[in-house]
């Protein structure tokens, strides 16, 4: 490393706050069941939200800036030691940015106004993005440098989210959702292309296939239009339909060239690939049903559920593993954690669609299968996560 760490300075710091996966992994997945079991109570009880936003904004948001972009901070702060050989964010810096994010989640129940939260839950990602930005600036790792624009465009759409309970934006809150759930999109296949072969590679000793620039292309610049055109209702349908149809067939190409199907037997394997699936599956489906606003509008949880929080699942644990210094492959046994999100999804997908009078019912039973799955996390990973590496290294 750049900046040598001093072991005696590294352990007089708290464990939980050594590295930024480790507070934000472990809040990520205790707030994924509390927000998801708040908003299943608020959907199905008809009682009054004691929350000062409307009910439905703040479960789409706090999925998307609450739990998913903690993890996304928690890994960024975590891989940038990684890419750029400088110490992570750590100690009171990274209480700091932590207590950030907490205290954006607290406020939504106080009379707080919303322009102060709006500034606290930007200022979680400014710092994340400064923490990440510097490192990758000053040792000149400019691969890494994309992360940046990628924060900016999250950072504004946060700040539209929250103008948009006031109605200021010339769009509504579910374009910005259906936007930002394509950059979350497009982060995954970004990501993905670089780590879910190479795990599989390495865990199977097979030869890594080398990015084809065309399929990549075709596979993410179409989610980016996508994002883009959330904000233009007018844009002819068949036009959305050729972008669907595009990304998702190469998308599956992609994928399949990522040799899953040699998979089937490491569960930190096959559950990347498995979650993947969901992309291409659900860019496929909505072109195909892109005239059917109810079909549509319940396969966006195949994205949301299926893809984003299915990959997001698979890597924490994958990352918690090998950052607090454990064998990767040796683990708890955490598959039930997988197939109970897939159930959850595929219950949140078809159960609308086939039989719409029992919708509440379905909300239920996926947020029971939603809270297993992270709750699951919380049990078998959330000990290491608050405890110092095992193999007696800093972090």
């Amino acid at each position: 490393m750049i900046n040598i760490v001093d072991k005696e300075k590294e352990e007089r710091i708290p464990p939980i706050l050594r590295l930024g996966f480790r507070p934000l992994f472990l809040l990520a997945g205790i707030y994924a069941v509390f927000s998801i079991c708040t908003w299943v109570w608020l959907f199905t009880s008809g009682s009054q939200s004691p929350l000062n936003v409307p009910a439905i904004w703040w479960h789409a948001h706090e999925m998307l800036f609450g739990v998913a972009m903690a993890v996304v901070a928690g890994f960024l702060m975590t891989a940038v030691q990684t890419w750029t050989g400088v110490k992570g964010t750590s100690g009171g810096r990274l209480a700091f940015i932590v207590m950030l994010w907490i205290a954006a989640r607290v406020l939504f129940w106080t009379d707080t106004p919303l322009s102060i939260i709006a500034l606290v839950d930007t200022a979680f990602l400014v710092l994340t993005g400064w923490e990440v930005g510097y490192r990758v600036v000053i040792t000149k790792r400019w691969r890494n440098l994309f992360f940046i624009p990628m924060l900016l465009v999250a950072i504004s759409a946060n700040l539209a989210s929250y103008a948009t309970v006031k109605g200021m934006p010339p769009f509504s809150a579910n374009a910005l959702w259906q936007a930002m759930l394509w950059w979350f999109m497009i982060l995954i296949s970004i990501m993905g292309g670089r780590v879910i072969p190479f795990f599989t590679a390495k865990r199977f000793q097979l030869e890594a296939p080398k990015p084809i620039l065309l399929l990549e292309v075709l596979a993410i610049l179409p989610l980016v239009m996508l994002a883009v055109i959330s904000f233009f209702p007018l844009v002819p349908t068949w036009f959305n339909a050729s972008l669907l149809w595009v990304a998702g067939i190469a998308q599956c190409i992609r994928l399949y060239r990522w040799q899953g199907v040699r998979s089937f037997g490491e569960p930190l394997v096959w559950s990347l690939h498995l979650f993947y699936l969901a992309l291409p599956v659900g860019l496929i489906a909505k072109a195909l049903f892109i005239g059917n606003a109810w079909i549509s509008h319940s396969l966006i949880h195949l994205f949301a559920m299926g893809t984003l929080a299915g990959v997001v699942l698979a890597m924490i644990a994958r990352v918690s593993m090998g950052h607090t210094g454990r064998a990767i492959y040796q683990g708890p046994s955490f598959s039930f954690a997988y197939f109970s999100l897939v159930l959850a999804t595929l219950v949140r997908v078809l159960g609308p669609i086939v039989w719409p009078e029992h919708l509440q019912t379905w909300v239920v039973i996926a947020g029971i299968g939603w809270s297993m799955a992270f709750g699951g996390f919380v049990v078998c990973f959330g000990p290491m996560l608050i405890k110092a590496r095992v193999d007696g290294h800093p972090g």
